[in-house]
């Protein structure tokens, strides 16, 4: 029973890592669930048994590289003692930093970024996405919005608007870096253009040297 299980994470494993190289290669729309299966040496029926549909699969792929909420939830709660906004600083500084020390984030990302039309067919992944993207937004608005921080934003500065700033921030770098990579270096350059941004949004933000 055990070997069966082993085997069947074995498949698996061999599907994404097929969607993912005819993702990067081909585009998302232009590869089909029987190419992945042949270039994955597994049946079709293989493909349906580990994954429903096509969003199903694309989803699981980019969930191999996203934090899931509940951690983010854990990681930006201040609940260790350290200044929450200085944990939403390493969050983001790690997120882009490992762009650069991670090669399947940086193909994944590439996917996602620049080989990927949200079609019908991948509905279900854009709503998953949509959805991931929003929880994220509110997680930063909600500690923007705490007690211990909300007084340290500048004049006119909401919580809602320091939450999307950071996020553009964040998107943005990961799309001109998997375009050009020659734009910046994410292991030297991420935390100056980090805190950059959190002077203009807070009163008083002094980093760590």
């Amino acid at each position: 029973m055990r070997r069966t299980k082993e085997q069947a994470e074995l498949t698996r494993i061999a599907i994404l890592a097929a969607a993912e190289r005819l993702f990067l290669d081909k585009g998302v729309a232009h590869s089909s669930l029987e190419q992945i299966a042949r270039d994955a040496g597994v049946t079709r029926g293989a493909v349906y048994w580990h994954f429903e549909n096509k969003a199903h699969l694309f989803n699981d792929m980019l969930n191999q590289v996203r934090l899931p909420p509940e951690q983010m939830s854990m990681r930006l709660s201040g609940c260790d003692g350290v200044d929450p906004l200085l944990s939403l600083r390493e969050l983001s500084i790690e997120a882009i930093e490992n762009l650069g020390r991670d090669e399947q984030k940086r193909r994944i990302f590439t996917i996602l970024l620049h080989r990927c039309e949200f079609t019908d067919e991948l509905r279900e992944a854009e709503i998953r996405h949509n959805a991931f993207i929003n929880k994220f937004i509110d997680l930063v608005e909600t500690l923007f919005a705490r007690d211990d921080c909300r007084p340290r934003l500048q004049p006119g500065v909401t919580p809602r608007l320091a939450a999307r700033a950071l996020h553009a921030q964040i998107i943005g770098l990961f799309t001109d870096w998997t375009r050009d990579p020659t734009l910046f270096d994410p292991l030297r350059d991420t935390a100056g253009l980090i805190d950059a941004l959190l002077r203009g949004l807070l009163r008083d933000w002094n980093p760590p040297a």
